[in-house]
């Protein structure tokens, strides 16, 4: 197998990271529908086109529908090869389309149906790159045994585009107007479009070769995908997971209206939350080489089943501050061990179709999750809160079941560790229509 070659070494490993670093930080920064585009955009509709808090709750609605329906992109991905350069040739397109689409953005004239077509466009263009790299990091860590490690990294330089905003967006809509904003992500994305002129051995050669990057036509792919068991528990996992009725509109009103915390007060809550992730992500990082993924993921979710718990106890803003750390830190490892179960659980061949599919679960149990939170929350008047923290503990405790529904086979080696059961079934697998 080429992932124990010596071609994959240390230094091997270690340029693989270091590509996917690069790769990482540039998708997240360049995403359009990322917080520096998104504050903008929010302020050029309430400040100068003085739309209602229902108007842009329906922009934002409407030009998410590609994140919706993510698994199409994915599916695109694994079917076509632009250019004949696989992955790299989705960077190459899609990235200038969604620079020209902000392009658009900042010199068309202001108006809600213009920033709406403009974002919806730049939205749809930029789901075929996230669907590239999310198919390529998955694809690599099943080839070269490193998901864990891979999961790490990914969650650990995704967080710094998080963090950044939530500390520094009050700055960001006071210095920056809407079309430098624009124009800045439009080069972000057209630095990935370079990026994509870098093609490491490391991570490159034979990777469309091996078993677990062998698709069939459009039918196979859909019949594979569906019969393939090990899906439909990550997926499961991966929804009830982001969805936390308490984490987001409930929890900002109840600091807002309950505790008389300033609007800062939320944005620096969710900074310090997000940071917190890292260490255990770095953790995880380390662990995945010495643990199985099964004993990660019961560790943990066990840790994470509580970890809103201490919210119901707040009786100040300064107090919600401190808490952020240690209630961040409770999640990181959970996180990383999903990101991981998911890379792991990928048919061959079909490495986009799944990742998008999880990504488009994170972002509908997201708006669910918070949906339902809010309802909570209005109808428990001062015990609201209380009730959504309640609501996410056990939503987070569905998730033990689950993980006993995972095939044990796929969970129970370390990163790193060859899996002859895994390799065998992605073999006979690949080799279906």
């Amino acid at each position: 197998m080429l992932a124990a070659s010596g071609h994959n070494g240390a230094e091997g490993r270690d340029r693989t990271l270091l590509y996917f670093g690069c790769l990482t930080l540039l998708t997240y920064l360049a995403a359009p529908g990322g917080a520096l585009v998104d504050i903008q955009t929010s302020y050029l509709l309430k400040n100068q086109l003085h739309a209602t808090a229902t108007e842009i709750s329906v922009f934002r609605l409407l030009t998410g529908i590609p994140v919706y329906f993510a698994f199409a992109f994915g599916l695109a991905r694994d079917q076509w090869n632009p250019l004949g350069w696989r992955d790299r040739g989705f960077f190459l397109i899609f990235a200038p389309l969604t620079a020209v689409a902000l392009l658009g953005m900042a010199f068309s004239g202001l108006s809600y149906a213009s920033l709406g077509l403009g974002m919806l466009l730049a939205m749809l263009s930029s789901r075929f790159v996230a669907a590239a790299y999310q198919g390529l990091i998955a694809l690599v860590g099943q080839e070269k045994l490193m998901s864990g490690r891979l999961s790490a990294l990914w969650n650990v330089v995704g967080t710094i585009p998080v963090v950044a905003s939530a500390f520094a967006s009050g700055y960001v809509s006071d210095h920056l107007g809407a079309q430098q904003a624009f124009l800045l992500v439009a080069v972000l994305n057209l630095g990935l479009a370079l990026l994509s002129l870098w093609k490491p051995a490391s991570v490159f050669r034979h990777a469309y070769e091996q078993p677990q990057a062998r698709s069939t036509d459009f039918v196979g792919n859909v019949r594979r995908l569906v019969n393939h068991r090990a899906i439909y528990p990550a997926l499961l996992i991966c929804f009830l997971w982001n969805f936390a009725p308490g984490a987001a509109t409930p929890l900002q009103f109840y600091l807002s209206n309950t505790l008389h915390a300033s609007d800062a007060v939320y944005s620096y809550y969710n900074g310090i939350f997000a940071a917190a992730f890292v260490p255990t992500f770095l953790l995880y990082g380390y662990l995945c080489k010495r643990v199985a993924l099964s004993k990660l993921l019961w560790w943990g979710t066990l840790v994470a089943i509580p970890q809103m718990i201490p919210l119901a106890f707040i009786h100040s803003a300064n107090l919600a501050l401190v808490l952020a750390a240690p209630i961040g830190l409770m999640g990181g490892v959970a996180t990383a061990a999903y990101f991981d179960l998911a890379m792991r659980a990928c048919p061959p061949g079909l490495q986009g179709t799944l990742m998008m599919l999880v990504d488009g679960v994170f972002a509908l149990s997201g708006r669910a999750g918070d949906l339902l939170g809010s309802w909570i929350y209005r109808s428990g008047e001062e015990w609201g809160f209380v009730y959504c923290v309640v609501a996410t503990t056990f939503v987070y405790a569905l998730i033990l079941p689950l993980i006993a529904a995972v095939p044990r086979g796929l969970i129970a080696t370390r990163d790193g560790e060859f899996n002859a059961e895994v390799e065998a079934a992605a073999i006979e697998e690949s080799g279906r229509g």
